[in-house]
C-alpha cells in the first residue's frame, strides 16, 4: 500500500523558512506501526495523521521518527492550512481530537491558522546550575536574567530557559546530555529564549532542542511557544500578544504568534498561530 504524504512548512515568513511536517489524510485504517513507518520515511520532526471522528471535526495523531507524541503545533498548522488550500475546509472554527484533548483551530480568511493550546501546567523548576551543566553556559550568565527556569506544558512539557541577549546563538547543544536530562525528568525538550529590544516587533528569539525525540534542533515549535507566552505573561508585563522568532541559528527563520487571555491573573485561553506553505508530496510504501 502506497500512502501519499503532503509536505508542508509551518510558521513560514512570506513563504520561506518555517518547520516542515508531513500530513496524511484518511488515516483511519493505518496502525500505529504503519504511522511510525511513514513518519520515519518522511524523516521530518513530526508527521500528522488525520482521521474521521464521531465527535470532533477530525482526530489528529502525531508521530516523530521515534514514536507518537500527544500534540504538535506546527503539524496541526500544516494540517489545517493544507485542508484550507485544498478546499476541504473554508475559513472558520474547527475542533480536533488529540491525545492532549479536544482543541479548537481557527482558519482565518487570509489562510492564517490559530490553534488553541491546553491551559498551562507548571510542572517543575530547575536551578541555574542544573541547566548550566547541560547547555554549556555558566550559571552566573543564566542567573543574570533574574528569571526562573520552569517546566511548563500547554500540550507537551518543555523546559523554558531564559538567556541574556547575545547568548542564544552561541549555545552548542550536546544532544546526548540534553536527551539524558529530558528522559530523567520526563520532559520533551529545552525551549531557550532571549528577549528582544522593546521597540522590536518580535518579543523573543528562541531555539528548541528535543533530541530525546530525534530532534536535535527545531526551527519552529508551536506547543513550546504557547508555554513561553504563558511564562512571559506570568513573569513580565509584556501585554497579551506575542511574536516569536525561531530557527535563526539553522538559517531557517520562522515566525510564531501567540496570545494569552487571563481573568484575574488566571490564564483562561492560550492560542498559537502562523502561516504555512506547501513543499510538495511524497509517496511512502507501507
Amino acid at each position: 500500500m502506497n500512502i501519499e504524504v503532503n509536505l508542508v512548512s509551518s510558521f513560514t515568513v512570506n513563504g520561506k523558512g518555517g518547520n516542515p511536517a508531513g500530513v496524511v489524510f484518511n488515516a483511519n485504517q493505518l496502525s500505529d506501526a504503519q504511522k511510525l513507518k511513514i513518519a520515519q520515511g518522511v524523516g521530518y520532526s513530526e508527521t500528522a495523521f488525520v482521521s474521521s471522528d464521531d465527535e470532533a471535526d477530525y482526530e489528529v495523531s502525531f508521530f516523530t521518527t521515534t514514536g507518537e507524541v500527544d500534540f504538535c503545533g506546527h503539524a496541526t498548522l500544516a494540517t489545517f492550512s493544507t485542508m484550507y488550500k485544498k478546499g476541504i475546509l473554508t475559513a472558520g472554527s474547527y475542533v480536533q481530537r488529540t491525545k492532549a484533548g479536544m482543541l479548537s483551530v481557527i482558519i482565518e480568511s487570509n489562510g492564517k491558522v490559530v490553534m488553541d493550546q491546553q491551559l498551562p501546567q507548571k510542572i517543575d523548576c530547575f536551578s541555574y546550575q542544573e541547566i548550566s551543566n547541560v547547555i554549556g553556559l555558566e550559571s552566573r550568565i543564566l542567573e543574570s536574567t533574574k528569571l526562573p527556569i520552569e517546566v511548563i506544558s500547554t500540550g507537551l512539557p518543555d523546559v523554558i530557559i531564559p538567556v541574556p541577549n547575545g547568548y542564544l546563538d552561541v549555545i552548542q547543544p550536546d544532544d546526548e546530555l540534553i536527551a539524558d536530562f529530558c528522559k530523567k525528568h520526563k520532559v520533551v525538550g529545552f525551549h531557550v529564549f532571549e528577549l528582544c529590544e522593546p521597540e522590536s516587533e518580535v518579543t523573543a528569539s528562541c531555539r528548541n532542542f528535543a533530541p530525546l525525540f530525534g530532534i536535535s534542533e527545531e526551527s519552529a515549535t508551536g506547543s513550546s511557544s504557547g508555554a513561553l507566552a504563558c511564562y512571559l505573561t506570568e513573569h513580565l508585563a509584556l501585554g497579551v500578544d506575542y511574536v516569536f522568532e525561531q530557527g535563526r541559528a539553522m538559517n531557517c527563520t520562522s515566525i510564531i504568534t501567540a496570545s494569552v487571555e487571563s481573568d484575574h491573573s488566571t490564564i483562561i485561553n492560550v492560542k498559537v498561530g502562523g502561516f504555512a506553505s506547501s513543499i510538495g508530496t511524497v509517496v511512502i510504501p507501507v
